[in-house]
């Protein structure tokens, strides 16, 4: 992949296509296609067949997703299957059809059974039950990384997919009703510390174990794979510690400031009780983090504030 090179980021404006942005701009590729939802709806074969056509990328970063937390997956269930496998479908198909040199697909960590060991390695893909609340996502997220192996096996297409842990980061979502646990912590307390609220109520036990990676630290992982990884298999990319949710509510508290109470509602559900990635196949080719996650959350909650408009104190 050449500075010059053209190059697609599918969904340059959410959190992993703009890292990712980022990180390109800064790196020195001046040929970067971009496209807005509104400009290009990636879940329209015929649009993005003609997209592909007149742009002719070399490159393809497959990032946008129709992405949320516990509750919108549960919620949007039909929604969460039928877009990603269409923006999936659509994405891979072209670059297919349009002899893209090389592609990325990014998928999650939840394509891993519920009850999988720990840490988890790529080969107990399909081993066991999905967790239900995210099923649909999961299984488009399978769908497209053997839509990329396929694609490798019957044409010789070199496309590749990486499996990212949870992820956070600029460009998050903080809705308090599909966002992930993180930015949802992070605007609980921040909102509860602004008005002087006795408590902050959080989904679940506490007890469920999570992994976090910053999303520039992602980004990296991203690029490093596309000049260095051309093999089938996926690859995990995960920051190689967990911590309990409520570990990781005390650290938000501490980084905020509140001085209330936390109250863990175990009547909502907790999801999957660990999901730590075994990154090992990736750090053997010479990646690593370089984010810890107190420095990241500091980083990303000066944002939070920014974004609901509250004045840094």
């Amino acid at each position: 992949m050449e500075k010059n090179s053209r190059i697609f980021i599918a969904g340059h404006r959410g959190m992993v296509g703009s890292a990712i942005h980022r990180l390109l701009v800064k790196q020195g590729f001046t040929n970067l296609i971009l496209r807005t939802s509104s400009e290009l709806d990636l879940r329209n074969q015929q649009a993005v067949s003609d997209f592909f056509d007149t742009e002719k990328p070399e490159y393809v970063f497959l990032a946008a997703a129709k992405v949320g937390g516990i509750q919108a997956n549960n919620i949007y269930r039909a929604d969460f299957l039928f877009d990603n496998l269409a923006i999936q479908n659509n994405i891979i198909h072209s670059s297919w059809r349009n002899g893209v040199k090389k592609l990325l697909f990014l998928g999650s960590s939840c394509i891993y059974p519920k009850m999988a060991p720990q840490p988890l390695k790529e080969e107990y893909l399909l081993s066991g039950l999905l967790e239900p609340t995210n099923e649909p996502y999961a299984i488009a997220k399978i769908a497209g990384i053997k839509l990329c192996e396929s694609f490798r096996r019957q044409y010789g297409c070199n496309f590749i997919s990486a499996m990212p842990t949870n992820l956070y980061g600029p460009n998050d979502n903080y809705d308090l009703n599909n966002s992930h646990v993180l930015p949802a912590l992070l605007r609980k307390m921040h909102e509860a510390k602004q008005s002087n609220s006795p408590s902050v109520s959080i989904w679940g036990t506490g007890t469920p174990m999570r992994e976090f990676l910053h999303v520039d630290d992602l980004a990296k992982a991203c690029l490093f794979l596309m000049l260095n990884y051309n093999e089938e298999l996926f690859v995990n990319v995960g920051y190689g510690s967990d911590v309990s949710i409520r570990a990781l509510a005390e650290l938000i508290k501490e980084v905020v400031g509140f001085e209330g109470a936390l109250e863990f509602d175990s009547s909502k559900p907790d999801g999957t009780p660990k999901k730590l990635m075994d990154s090992s196949r990736l750090l053997s080719y010479g990646w690593s983090p370089e984010i810890d996650l107190r420095q990241g959350i500091s980083m990303v909650y000066e944002e939070v504030k920014e974004a609901l408009n509250q004045p840094v104190v």
